[in-house]
């Protein structure tokens, strides 16, 4: 079963045990966001990659510049270990990381949580790769893919129960697009997946496929 398949039966099993009220403010909160086309104008395949230095769940910095060093980057942001489609993502990610190493490559990824919440996300997971805050979303940011919840969303989501005010460090509203990038060494990032769809995901296999295509010639820049 791919990734996809498992986020399908995930969104759909879910969404059956959800009261009608909170479906409604979930999708209209989801209509809103794609209205805003955010996903269309986000950085993608021929733009540089922004720099920036974050702190590791074990409180490490760690820089893209000195992975890049090492080889290409894996780059994913996801919004927080409160999200199960982030957890099953990242519990996909961390089944092909040997394929990943095995290819150069370094994954490393990013959400908006302080590095408590990403330290016990690690060890429940038992992710072998870095995980990163990124707090106010600012590296987001740059990428293009940070958006504030709607004050009606951002009620539900404390009501459900996420306290994204205490893991955000007070940065309650703001989180990331899901979104996945292929950076290769000169920091050009050579793929990208972006979705404003919550519960979709960028494949493993096509990401192995981005790493393995690095040896050819560099994409002409392709803005959508």
């Amino acid at each position: 079963m791919t990734l996809r398949d498992e986020l399908r039966d995930l969104y759909e099993n879910g969404h059956r045990k959800l009261p009608a009220d909170v479906l409604e403010v979930m999708d209209r909160g989801a209509a809103e966001l794609l209205a805003t086309r955010i996903a269309e104008n986000a950085l993608t395949t021929g733009d540089r990659a922004p720099r920036f230095t974050l702190p590791s769940a074990t409180g490490d910095e760690v820089s893209l510049d000195a992975l890049l060093a090492e080889g290409p980057v894996v780059l994913t942001f996801y919004r927080g270990a409160w999200c199960p489609y982030c957890n099953l993502a990242l519990r996909a990610l961390q089944q092909h990381h040997d394929a990943l190493t095995a290819r150069g490559a370094r994954l490393v990824a990013v959400s908006p949580q302080i590095p408590d919440e990403s330290l016990t996300l690690t060890e429940k997971e038992r992710l072998g790769f870095d995980v990163l805050s990124d707090l106010g979303s600012d590296v987001a940011k740059q990428y293009g893919i940070a958006f504030d919840l709607s004050d009606e969303l951002g009620a539900l989501y404390d009501r459900l129960g996420f306290e994204l005010h205490r893991v955000n460090a007070g940065h309650a509203r703001t989180l990331p697009l899901p979104a996945t990038y292929v950076i290769d060494r000169a920091g050009v990032i050579r793929w990208a997946f972006v979705d404003a769809d919550y519960s979709v995901r960028a494949e493993p296999s096509d990401i192995l496929a981005a790493l393995d295509s690095l040896t050819g010639p560099e994409p002409k820049k392709d803005r959508r």
